[in-house]
């Protein structure tokens, strides 16, 4: 077995076809499929059920890619550490709401290990607001919400994770579709001030077109106090465990073509690679790799797609 047939793999299930990979790692589809059978052969089971007229992945696919992306990540790690001395310095640092309880504890806690002196403001803006302080130089990096233009080539991004979102409705909701859901109840829509609220806006927009909301909320958390209490419905990224705990809500995937958001941590060029810098980068990718999951992460980082180039 050969280790780009494993890269081979982990496009396919970024781009969801052999036909779709074979694109991107310069292959013939039969050729990656060629790999994909010898692979199966290799681990004795299944890589994909083909009863359907598109193949689609199993569980034991997911997990091989999974672990592929663990080893790159750490690989990344060691490159980053270098055996230095500790991290020191002043690290000013802006986040989204939602970062700072899904990523940001977790990175400071690598942060905080590989430089105990290290000292850090944190600030938390809408992702438009920390941009701007990004490129004023009075933070060093951001983790936000990528705009949907894609951001100033001038500053350096690191995607981080692919957050699809979904309907959340009252607890006793009868299920139906989304635009179902959207003419029984109100509206509630996230704050048009964030990248997000946008961006689920738009979706909301395009399916049920005069829709109109009942009220305006900037966070997730609030906007599911509201739902679980049934006083609507509302388009907002897949709610963590713990919210769900607190506030039951019932979650209605919105299927293909669902609104997506894309987290990534920026800088500026003549920061990134700075020792520091390049440890908070990896800091903050293992952090989302621990709470997205490899899928969402592979996703998100072009780092693990895979640029192969036929044998000439």
């Amino acid at each position: 077995m050969k280790l780009q047939f494993l890269q081979t793999l982990a496009a396919v299930l970024q781009h969801g076809s052999f036909a779709a990979a074979a694109k991107d790692v310069n292959l013939t589809a039969s050729a990656v499929g060629l790999q994909m059978r010898q692979l199966e052969d290799f681990f004795g089971q299944p890589l994909f059920d083909r009863s359907a007229r598109q193949v689609r992945p199993t569980p034991f696919a997911h997990e091989i890619a999974g672990t592929l992306a663990q080893a790159v990540d750490a690989l990344e790690a060691l490159r980053s550490r270098r055996d230095g001395p500790a991290l020191t310095g002043r690290l000013r640092l802006g986040t989204v709401e939602s970062a700072q309880v899904t990523l940001l504890p977790a990175a400071l806690q690598v942060l905080r290990e590989q430089g105990p002196a290290l000292q850090f403001a944190i600030s938390r803006g809408t992702s438009s607001a920390l941009l701007d302080e990004v490129k004023a130089g009075r933070i060093d990096a951001a983790v936000l919400v990528r705009p949907q233009s894609g951001g100033s080539r001038r500053l350096a991004w690191t995607p981080l994770a692919r957050e699809t979102m979904v309907l959340i409705a009252p607890p006793d909701a009868r299920p139906a579709p989304p635009v179902e859901m959207l003419r029984r109840y109100d509206w509630i829509r996230m704050d048009l001030e964030t990248t997000g609220g946008r961006i689920a806006a738009q979706y909301v927009h395009r399916i049920a077109p005069r829709m109109r909301c009942a009220f305006d909320l900037p966070g997730s958390e609030s906007i599911a106090a509201m739902v679980s209490a049934g006083l609507g419905v509302s388009v907002v990224p897949a709610l963590r465990q713990e919210l769900l705990q607190a506030y039951p809500v019932l979650q209605v995937p919105l299927g293909k073509g669902a609104p997506i958001r894309h987290l990534a941590l920026v800088c500026r060029h003549a920061d990134a690679d700075g020792r520091l810098m390049r440890a908070v980068v990896e800091a903050f990718r293992a952090a989302a790799h621990r709470r997205f999951g490899a899928d969402a992460v592979a996703a998100a980082d072009p780092r693990h797609r895979v640029r192969q180039r036929q044998n000439p």
